[in-house]
């Protein structure tokens, strides 16, 4: 992690770290400097760390509310700094009376993710982490609950150090085939090689899997076809609401409309798009060349078309199956009775586990993809160039590639977008 300024203006700060008031609990989060002073002030005498107390909280002879509060000293805090807490009833009067009281002392309320940003600067956690941590809020489903928990525990650094030594280990025999001629230079050469071309097959690997991207978002599925198909009838279906206007009239939809849903714990995007036919009027024309980007780019289509063909990313559907009869080569579907709705379900879930990462695999951000195809080159690199000396000067790179992935250049852009993502209490 490259150095950065931690709370260099000596701040204090506070934020609710519970959910929306009102609550049954509102839990206030205090770091910094002056956290033990403000709950002095607040509280009297301070709890044993890291027990509770009940005291009653008072500003200026005030009352401001009966609660619990716990006292957390540096270093040993999830910020690496002072720490206190009060668990409060959570109406917005007590909460906002209790941020009066501390502003009055000096405090200021936290930034978006301030927490977490000084955990991270503090080396409390680092920053493989905290964007797990950041996905780990987000999570929707089972498997961007099981996937942001896998990275929040430190996978992906792990993962990273396992080859950071490797490629270390590597670079060593590459000095010694370099240090030393005749029979110790073959045999330093073959040693740096072999060892290469194991880590350069998993890291190959690895930069090619699903990225944590797609499991996040959730896996695009476009249903395409001519007017008055039912695919709005579909995509209501599949939704579990009306979220699409349905009618008689053709090119009732005209414009792309989404949906996320979620199937045995996976994340899906559902596309409603315009009929594909040969539009005159020119409101039309755009929203089929919406539709036919959207087909482009799903990641999974629903084909009702006529002549819709099966493929690893299609399923080729014949809806209104209650009272059309339906092809036989197409998966026969009714949004009207729920015929083949379970199966179509089934498919789409089937197809999407061979687009996301297997179970037990590490998912990485496109900046360590990114940084994994820059040390892929360097390692191919290293492998083609008759040279020694080059292939080390390659190898060193890679190194460097794989150092900066956790900081260099951007690091500060990056993290103002990442703790964005954050609420103020986190």
């Amino acid at each position: 992690m490259a150095a950065a300024p931690n709370n260099p203006a000596g701040d204090t700060i506070f934020a609710l770290s519970s959910g929306a008031l009102p609550s049954a609990i509102a839990i206030i989060r205090i770091s910094g400097a002056r956290a033990r002073m403000a709950l002095e002030a607040l509280a009297g005498r301070l709890p044993q760390p890291r027990q509770s107390a009940l005291r009653t909280l008072c500003d200026a002879g005030d009352v401001l509310d009966e609660g619990m509060v716990l006292w957390f000293p540096a270093p040993r805090t999830v910020t690496g700094e002072d720490l206190a807490e009060l668990h409060l009833h959570g109406s917005r009067a007590v909460v906002e009376a209790c941020y009066a009281a501390l502003r009055r002392l000096g405090l200021r309320l936290a930034e978006p993710g301030e927490f977490t940003r000084r955990a991270l600067f503090n080396g409390k956690m680092d920053l493989a982490a905290v964007e797990g941590l950041a996905d780990l809020l987000a999570a929707e489903t089972e498997s961007q609950r099981r996937d942001a928990i896998r990275r929040q525990r430190g996978a992906v650094p792990r993962l990273l150090a396992g080859w950071r030594s490797r490629l270390t280990l590597i670079s060593a025999a590459m000095e010694a085939a370099i240090d030393y001629d005749g029979e110790e230079e073959v045999a330093g050469q073959c040693a740096w090689s072999a060892l290469t071309d194991s880590l350069l097959a998993e890291i190959e690997r690895a930069a090619t899997l699903a990225p944590a991207e797609r499991l996040r978002d959730g896996i695009r599925v476009a249903i395409v076809g001519p007017p008055n198909a039912g695919k709005s009838t579909l995509f209501n279906a599949l939704a579990g609401r009306d979220a699409a206007i349905v009618s008689d009239i053709a090119g009732t939809t005209r414009d792309v409309i989404e949906a996320p849903i979620a199937i045995d714990g996976i994340p899906f995007v559902l596309i409603d798009t315009a009929g594909l036919r040969e539009a005159v009027d020119p409101i039309e024309r755009i929203g089929v060349s919406r539709a036919l980007d959207e087909e482009d780019l799903a990641q999974i289509r629903i084909d009702l078309r006529d002549d819709a063909q099966e493929d690893a990313r299609t399923i080729a559907v014949s809806s209104k199956a209650d009272f059309r009869t339906p092809r036989p080569e197409h998966l026969a579907v009714s949004a009207l009775d729920g015929r083949g709705l379970d199966e179509l379900q089934r498919r789409l879930v089937a197809m999407a586990r061979g687009i996301l990462p297997g179970e037990g695999e590490v998912t990485f951000e496109r900046r360590y993809r990114e940084a994994l195809f820059a040390v892929r080159d360097e390692l191919v690199f290293a492998h083609r160039v008759p040279d020694l000396v080059l292939s080390a000067e390659h190898l060193r790179r890679a190194g460097r590639a794989l150092d900066a992935v956790l900081g260099g250049d951007g690091l500060e852009d990056m993290l103002d977008a990442l703790f964005g993502r954050f609420c103020l209490g986190k």
